[in-house]
Formats: structure tokens, C-alpha cells, sequence
């Protein structure tokens, strides 16, 4: 303990230090939040009010939008303000904070993407069955089971990450308190425990990956099988949405974690953070509203009701 450095806060990378260029970045990020926020609001008050919607898939998506306006609010607020204010600070406490939050809710929303893609299985290769097997209390169960699970991983690496020694200094080479980021200022001793989880981390998710994948493979597999050139294009038109959330979250999250690290930051690690941090709350509702006629109908009669 005599050797630790007390870090009472740390200090974010910002977009830019011209003053004008700070401004036009609050703005720019102001504009993404009310997007984000206006299109996540609008599917979960479409499917919330609309009875013909009260169906297992859109159960999901309302989650999944909750889960979006979460992790999108944990992260752009505090940079719009820190540009705003003319500063780069984050408290000890804040950081923690936006750390637990963002690896919950983006923790719950792959586990959710997961439980999505069991769900697509079953409609379309146990048709039969589905109503048996996803039933309300079958839905309830793991949709609470992806929230708990990315409570529980968001519990695991945000403890062990804070129970580092800092040795490297309080700047933060990215716009929010990242993990990776953070252990390049821990001792070179003490942040191998974190190594081992992010390691288990790649192994969930890859575990995850490769349970969505072997479900689509089996239900394009039954697509088929099906006759009529109709029959194939409804059953697949409830899985590209699905498929195209997938891929973004997916290919955003490993081009940001996969790609070749710098000593010092540069303007494509902030631009590749903002793709994966930002860009999938954002388009998931545009994604599931353009692809689905029963959405399309439910923000018609939401609108016209109003």
C-alpha cells in the first residue's frame, strides 16, 4: 500500500483544445443523443402501447432499446459537458461509475442479442412449439437473465479493474473511462488479474457469437427447405434486423479491440470508440423501424394519436 498512487480523479482525452471545435463537438454530440434518444423512445413507446406488437420478439426490442438509452447516457453527457466547460476531468467515483454502467448495459445487450437469436430459432425451425416455449414467464426468465448477466460481468471486471494500482499517471487516453485504456496506467505487476478476465470475456462472447451463429445457420437451413419464394422472404424478413444489430455491435466492438494499439492517441482511436460506442444505439432503431412493417404501422398510429 506505501507504493500505491492515490488517483482522486482522472483526466478524459478530449476532442480538441480550439475552443470552437469544442463547442461544434458538444453540439455534434448533442444532436447524436436527442437521435438516439428519439428513436429508442419512439419503438418502446410504439410497442409499449400497441397490443397487436405485445409479441416475444418486440418483448425484446423494448429491452434492447432500453438498454441503448442507457449506454449511450453514460457516456455522451459527460463529454458534451466536459467540452462545454473547457475541462477533461472525471472523478475517481465517476469513472468507476461510468465503467460499471457501460460494461452492464452493453454486457445485457449482447446477452439479449443472444436471447434474440434463440428466439428467431425457435419461430422459425419449432414453429409449433413456439408458443409453448416462449411463453410470457419463458420471456421474462431471460430477458431478467441477460440484465443479471451483464450485471454480474459488469460487477466482475469493474472491481477488479478499480482494485489495480495506478502507477502511470490519471490521463485517460480516450473520451470516457475505458478498460483497456485504464490498465495502460496500471502498475505493470498488478494488472495481469484483469488481463485473465478480459481473456474470459473474449471466450463469452466468442461463446455467444458462435450460439447465434450456429442459430441462424439452422434456421437458414429451414428457410430452405420452405417451398414458396414468399414463405422464404417473411421468414427471413424477421431476421435481418436482428442479423444486421448483430453484425454492427459485433464488427464495431472487434475492429475497436482488435486493432494494432499506439503508445499516444490519435484521431482514429476516437473515431473508432465513437463507432462502437455510439453508432449501434443509434442505428438499432432505424434498422428494426425500416425493416419491419408491424413497426412501421404501430409509429403510424402513434403519430397519428398524437
Amino acid at each position: 500500500m506505501s507504493n500505491r498512487t492515490t488517483v482522486t480523479e482522472f483526466l478524459l482525452l478530449g476532442f480538441s483544445e480550439v475552443r470552437e471545435l469544442q463547442i461544434l463537438h458538444s453540439v455534434g454530440f448533442l444532436v447524436i443523443y436527442l437521435a438516439a434518444m428519439v428513436g429508442n423512445l419512439l419503438i418502446f413507446m410504439a410497442i409499449s402501447l400497441d397490443h397487436h406488437l405485445h409479441k416475444p420478439m418486440y418483448f425484446f426490442l423494448v429491452n434492447l432499446s432500453v438498454l441503448d438509452l442507457g449506454s449511450i447516457s453514460v457516456i455522451i453527457p459527460k463529454s458534451m459537458a466536459n467540452s462545454l466547460m473547457n475541462t477533461k476531468s472525471i472523478s475517481y467515483a465517476g469513472c468507476v461509475a461510468q465503467v460499471f454502467f457501460l460494461l452492464f448495459l452493453v454486457g445485457a445487450d449482447f446477452f439479449l442479442l443472444t436471447v434474440m437469436a434463440y428466439d428467431r430459432y425457435v419461430a422459425i425451425c419449432q414453429p409449433l412449439h413456439y408458443e409453448r416455449m416462449m411463453n410470457r414467464r419463458a420471456c421474462t426468465q431471460m430477458a431478467a437473465g441477460a440484465w443479471i448477466s451483464g450485471i454480474l460481468y459488469s460487477v466482475l471486471h469493474t472491481g477488479n479493474t478499480f482494485a489495480l494500482t495506478f502507477c502511470g499517471g490519471n490521463m485517460v487516453d480516450q473520451f470516457f473511462c475505458e478498460i483497456p485504456q485504464l490498465l495502460k496506467l496500471a502498475c505493470s505487476d498488478s494488472y495481469l488479474s484483469e488481463v485473465g478476465v478480459l481473456a474470459f470475456s473474449v471466450f463469452l462472447v466468442l461463446g455467444c457469437f458462435i450460439f447465434i451463429t450456429v442459430s441462424y445457420v439452422q434456421i437458414f437451413k429451414t428457410v430452405l427447405r420452405i417451398p414458396s419464394e414468399h414463405g422464404r422472404h417473411k421468414a427471413l424478413s424477421t431476421c435481418f434486423p436482428h442479423l444486421t444489430v448483430v453484425s454492427l455491435f459485433v464488427f464495431t466492438g472487434l475492429f475497436a479491440y482488435l486493432k494494432p494499439t499506439s503508445s499516444s492517441p490519435s484521431a482514429l482511436d476516437l473515431v473508432v470508440a465513437v463507432l462502437y460506442s455510439v453508432l449501434p444505439p443509434i442505428m438499432n432503431p432505424i434498422i428494426y423501424s425500416m425493416r419491419n412493417k408491424e413497426i412501421k404501422a404501430a409509429l403510424r398510429r402513434l403519430t397519428l394519436c398524437r
